[in-house]
């Protein structure tokens, strides 16, 4: 079990949505978090002139993982003010540097810090870099590594209360590890199927290709009820062709979406055709039974909701 800890949460300009002043207890470090339209005022900040490290955040693209530039300077302020004319995706940043008189960070600690972030972040899978070559690994001391692995634990559990999750591994909210039953196995009448719209190259090359699906709302209770998931593919198409059972499901991205892991390839269904079913009816997820799934003719059969 984790310990328990305590953040501190400082708003000077009494905006939560704006500049934050993050601290603990105990801790030599702080982390500071502005929005980009507010740097040219919070540049100033006697923070901003030390040695440590920074996060520049954004999104573009079309899915829900953000971008993530990661950086670090003997005056994070310079490096920063630098991507304000050079980096136009990010949004938000955050900065860590230390507020301690008699430990500052140094050139090494500052160079492993950016680069344990970068792993951190590159085996999370949760994010877009948008940093060329990783920093290669300074050596330190046995001492300045554990010194320096705690400022790295610290940042990394302020991170999610600020918002930014893209340094998380990624932990299963639910594992069905369901398996394809046989045709005449009987089932139960149950909510247990999602049905995902998807075209025809994401659905070639994710829902066949890498046996998951991403990006995906989910009703929260419904979560645990999951066991399988169907591909409905939209125009040409327009049916439901592929079902395939859930081993796992997990977060993506930092809006409350989730990625569904099959624990075996996707096989053929039906093909389930749209038929009379009213128009726009999947332009988002569905929920369904695999028992009405199998018996139904077209997709106005499939959900118990009015489509």
């Amino acid at each position: 079990m984790a310990d328990p800890y305590t953040i501190r949460i400082y708003v000077p300009d009494g905006d939560p949505e704006g500049v934050r002043i993050i601290d603990r207890m105990n801790w030599t470090g702080l982390g500071i978090a502005f929005p980009r339209e507010q740097w040219s005022t919070v540049r100033n900040r006697p923070e901003f002139q030390k040695a440590g490290v920074y996060i520049l955040v954004g999104f573009q693209g079309e899915d829900d993982l953000p971008t993530l530039y990661i950086g670090q300077g003997d005056g994070v302020r310079n490096r920063i003010e630098s991507h304000v004319s050079a980096k136009d995706f990010w949004t938000w940043g955050l900065a860590f540097v230390t507020h301690s008189v008699t430990s500052d960070l140094n050139r090494a600690h500052i160079t492993w810090l950016e680069h344990a972030l970068i792993d951190r972040a590159t085996k999370a899978g949760r994010s877009h870099l948008d940093n060329g070559n990783a920093p290669q690994e300074p050596r330190l001391s046995e001492a300045e590594r554990a010194d320096t692995s705690n400022f790295l634990k610290e940042i990394l559990q302020i991170l999610p209360l600020v918002g930014l999750r893209a340094f998380e591994i990624p932990k299963p909210v639910a594992k069905p590890m369901a398996h394809t039953p046989p045709s005449e196995f009987p089932i139960i009448d149950a909510m247990d199927t999602i049905i995902v719209p998807a075209q025809k190259q994401g659905f070639e090359e994710v829902f066949l290709g890498e046996h998951a699906w991403y990006a995906v709302r989910i009703a929260g209770g419904m979560i645990p009820k999951i066991k399988y998931i169907a591909g409905y593919q939209t125009q040409p198409v327009s049916a439901i062709t592929h079902l395939a059972p859930v081993a796992e499901i997990e977060p993506y991205g930092e809006s409350g979406k989730y990625k569904l892991i099959f624990s075996e390839p996707a096989k053929p269904i039906g093909p389930i055709p749209f038929g009379g079913a009213p128009g726009g009816s999947m332009q988002g997820p569905r929920y369904t039974s695999l028992n009405r799934l199998r018996s139904a003719k077209t997709l106005s059969d499939v959900t118990a909701q009015k489509l």
